[in-house]
């Protein structure tokens, strides 16, 4: 789930879900020719288009590079390939650095909006701001491209030598029952996180300087100042739609904790407590949906899941990837380029490590584009791969673009666009493409419908606001190093009402088990996305002339609801987020009302479910 703008895919690189630039032109696209590495200094006279119109010729050359070394060391871990992509990283940061550097000299009396919000945009199009050091600046290439690489290889080892990398580990997390087993699997993840620790701490001092020579006050400052509004007005609408889903949340938290009780026994499972982290079938307790067997409502009266289906009809990597590419296209979208087939990495190889995460890259300004997944056979992949194909289609569409604009309106666009796809994959659909044969009726199948969805996207919501609050904390101080470990837990407490199953010190470093904390990848953007995906789905589906409850919905076919979703697209961030907001949903404003609306019936039921029980925690 992963993806990254033009210049913070070079500096962190891989994209989980993703986001590129794109919008209004501001200058002329250069050719293939002009390769200048330069910056004008600030002494000479220089007109801010004329200094736009060379950055976007000298990044073109830079970031192919980087893109390109950042590819083969994610595809390729060694020794060598880390070298290689610590060096391109180098490299661009300095060029950036440099660029950002003259870029904040302009005075904005006079400049065109386009110009000003291109310079804007090019301040805060790194997620990795380097020191102008040249030694502090290789020192923070190295060690983010050692912690990439020691996630990326990371295994757990058991007394027996037998050896799991993540991917197994994950599998058995979401399939085993057996308590213990799952303890095991989840501690033995965490060992690996222990290294990162040491570098961490010093990648947030180096990142912290490199923004303060941007001009904010730390790393925290400069993420929310990326979605054109003042961080304070920013933190409170987090904090407001946050507020909107809190409730159904804490229903759902109580469902399943009294129902992990049932299946562990209340000695292990505590029904007025925190739940065990490693009981819900994922790594990192984000998503619950592995363990809808445990807690389905209603068994029997659920739609089968369509892994079956994959397997008998001999689904592979490639199959799977133009299942989920056909079904843009049946919105009027263009098939994927030829290029996209020959250079993604769709399977795990055999010979090599490599970062298995799914991500989606842009290379060549949108010409090469890429993902890089280890596709296994199953329903979560298949979603994973619709998720994925919505960055590939934001490159695709804003291509065009200046470097600058060649992004998502801001980055939680981007990771919603194939996610609300993902909502059209209704158990209707499902059918008709011959996923699944039988669809179960009436409202104790809608109720488990429901409960397999929520367990998915309503039960990532806290995870997904946690992860940079803790971060914004580290980055200002106000969570120090030797508090990491402590702080990381309170707040899943607070927040998800989850507690870790052993004792878990300051020896650890359990937040870099996650890969976003590693790969510097902004988190905040998920739990936006997973808000305003709904409110994109709705407004397609009224596009598409759908009546009936929101839930039913398949926009699939609907070229109609295509045009729509390809107009914001190919805006890219050419213009602030609301006039691209308008235009999916006409109004201007991020609002969970269309995910209560969704999940309506489910919360009326969870309510009568819980009625006799002590909820919270």
């Amino acid at each position: 789930m992963s993806t990254k703008t033009l210049a913070s895919m070079i500096a962190s690189v891989a994209l989980m879900s993703g986001c590129s630039s794109g919008s209004d032109k501001v200058t002329t696209t250069p050719t293939a020719q002009e390769k200048p590495m330069t910056v004008t200094p600030a002494t000479q006279q220089v007109s801010p288009e004329d200094f736009l119109t060379q950055f976007n010729i000298d990044i073109k050359t830079i970031s192919d590079e980087a893109g390109a070394a950042q590819w083969v060391r994610a595809t390729y871990i060694t020794e060598d390939t880390a070298l290689l992509a610590a060096k391109a990283s180098e490299r661009y940061q300095a060029y950036l650095s440099q660029a950002v550097n003259q870029a904040k000299q302009f005075p904005t009396q006079g400049m065109s909006k386009d110009t000003a919000r291109a310079l804007k945009l090019l301040v805060l199009s790194t997620s990795m701001p380097a020191p102008a050091d040249a030694k502090k600046r290789a020192e923070l290439s190295r060690i983010a491209t050692e912690m990439g690489g020691i996630y990326g290889a990371g295994e757990y080892c058991r007394e027996d030598g037998s050896c799991l990398q993540l991917q197994e580990l994950e599998n058995i997390l979401a399939s085993s029952r057996n308590y213990d087993e799952l303890l095991e699997v989840w501690q033995g993840w965490r060992e690996v996180a222990i290294p990162l620790r040491p570098k961490y701490e010093r990648f947030v001092e180096l990142t912290n300087e490199g923004a303060n020579e941007f001009g904010y006050g730390d790393l925290a400052q400069m993420w929310k100042a990326n979605y054109d509004m003042p961080v304070a007005e920013f933190e409170q609408v987090v904090d407001g739609l946050w507020t909107q889903v809190q409730p159904l949340y804490e229903q759902l938290h109580c469902y399943v904790r009294h129902e992990l009780g049932e299946t562990y026994g209340k000695d292990k499972v505590d029904p007025n407590a925190p739940i065990p982290a490693h009981l819900l079938g994922n790594m990192w307790s984000q998503t619950w949906n592995n363990i809808y067997d445990v807690v389905e409502p209603f068994p029997g009266k659920s739609t089968p899941d369509v892994t079956p289906a994959l397997l008998a009809q001999e689904y592979d990597a490639e199959k799977m990837t133009r299942a989920a590419e056909e079904f843009f296209v049946s919105l009027g979208l263009p098939e994927l380029p030829d290029t996209f087939w020959q250079r993604s990495m769709l399977t795990k190889p055999r010979d090599r490590d490599v970062v298995c995460h799914a991500s989606a890259w842009d290379l060549d300004g949108g010409k090469d584009p890429r993902i890089k997944q280890c596709v296994e056979p199953n329903a979560e992949q298949l979603s994973t791969l619709h998720h994925e194909l919505g960055h590939i289609y934001y490159f695709l569409m804003y291509k065009d673009l200046e470097p600058l604009f060649r992004t998502g309106a801001h980055d939680g666009f981007h990771e919603a666009i194939g996610d609300t796809i993902v909502l059209s994959m209704t158990p209707e659909h499902l059918k008709k493409k011959g996923l699944i044969k039988d669809i179960a009726n009436g409202n104790e199948a809608k109720i488990n419908q429901q409960m397999r969805m929520a367990l998915e996207k309503i039960a990532f919501l806290p995870f997904g606001k946690l992860i940079d609050e803790w971060r914004w904390k580290v980055f200002s101080k106000e969570i120090p190093p030797e508090q990491y470990n402590a702080a990381w837990w309170n707040l899943r407490r607070k927040y998800q009402g989850i507690s870790p199953p052993t004792a878990r010190d300051e020896r650890y470093f359990d937040a870099g088990a996650k890969y976003h904390i590693p790969g510097n990848t902004p988190y905040i953007r998920y739990f936006l996305s997973f808000i305003i995906q709904f409110q994109f789905h709705k407004a397609l589906c009224d596009t598409a002339g759908f009546n009936g409850e929101i839930s039913d919905c398949s926009i699939y076919g609907s070229k109609e609801a295509g045009k729509q979703l390809g107009d914001v697209l190919a805006m890219g961030a050419s213009q602030p987020w609301p006039k691209a907001m308008q235009t999916m949903t006409g109004q201007p404003h991020m609002d969970a009302s269309a995910l209560l609306e969704y999940f309506k019936p489910l919360q009326q039921w969870l309510s009568q479910e819980n009625a006799d029980r002590q909820c919270g925690w």
